[in-house]
């Protein structure tokens, strides 16, 4: 054989596998706007006091969430603080993907995350194989976040995140949460499905999933001018806004608006399953005898 039939015969098995790695992957990058085909009233207006429905929260989990009250966010250290990674999945907001290249390889080092209205920070998801902070580095509301492809499909690791709310009525994740993500592309439709994982507050992974759409026509509000302000006259320096255990009397109103039993809006694992059904049975029938 010679010299130049086989040069040609490794051009185009180069070339054959880098189609093969190009066509396996997709182009996440550009304008996305959110469909809310799911659970739009939580996710847009929010969840309503005492509705833990859908979610596999243990009992300290349960006890923090009845302890928030939402003045919270009227004092001064909260009112800008972001939401974590963990929920920005979840959040009505639109999104926009940068995809960032490294000019000199051509290969993609990251992409950039931004949410909005919603968001005001963004989100590197590193592609670059590079090793993950320590233990005890900084967590931040955004964490830190690797991704590989899987075929077709971008899988992403979340770490390193301060701790947050899962919903926005209280119900919390710790520091120690992380996420696994993964991002599928049809055409031009983007699906995320994500999985929260907390030792801390979850009795099994969390797992949801949002759509999105390309518009490429779309444009992101800027967050504006970051300001703080006294909102709540009379609240006094120091204070901390919540009830104490047996005290919060909202609870049981989102129950009642339905006219369900009380222990089905509690949450935890067992009621994500088919089988709870019979216990929602059995505790109306225990309501109604009594």
């Amino acid at each position: 054989m010679s010299i130049r039939p086989a040069i040609s015969a490794v051009l185009i098995l180069t070339a054959v596998l880098i189609a093969g790695r190009v066509d396996a992957q997709s182009d996440l990058s550009g304008e996305w706007a959110i469909r809310l085909h799911s659970d739009e009233p939580n996710r847009f207006e929010g969840p309503t006091l005492g509705d833990y429905t859908g979610l596999p929260i243990n009992d300290a989990a349960r006890l923090r969430a009845d302890s928030w009250d939402a003045k919270i966010h009227n004092m001064h250290e909260h009112q800008l603080a972001d939401y974590s990674s963990l929920f920005d999945v979840w959040n009505p907001s639109n999104l926009r993907i940068s995809k960032i290249v490294d000019d000199v390889t051509q290969q993609v080092i990251a992409f950039k995350l931004f949410h909005s209205p919603y968001g005001m920070f963004s989100r590197m998801i590193w592609m670059d194989d590079r090793p993950s902070p320590p233990a005890y580095a900084a967590h931040t509301w955004q964490g830190f976040s690797s991704g590989k492809w899987e075929g077709a499909t971008l899988t992403v690791t979340t770490t390193h995140v301060k701790a947050s709310v899962l919903e926005r009525n209280g119900v919390p994740h710790t520091d120690a949460a992380t996420m696994t993500e993964h991002y599928f592309r049809h055409g031009n439709y983007l699906t995320i499905v994500s999985i929260v994982t907390d030792p801390v507050y979850l009795e099994e992974p969390l797992i949801r999933s949002t759509t999105y759409v390309y518009t490429p026509e779309q444009q992101l509000p800027g967050a504006g001018p970051q300001l703080t302000a006294d909102e709540l006259p009379g609240l006094r320096d120091g204070a901390v806004p919540h009830h104490l255990p047996g005290t919060n009397d909202q609870l049981r109103e989102f129950a009642d608006s339905l006219g369900v039993p009380f222990e089905v809006t509690r949450g935890g694992k067992a009621s994500l399953y088919p089988e709870y059904q019979l216990q929602i049975r059995d505790a109306r029938s225990r309501g109604q005898s009594r």
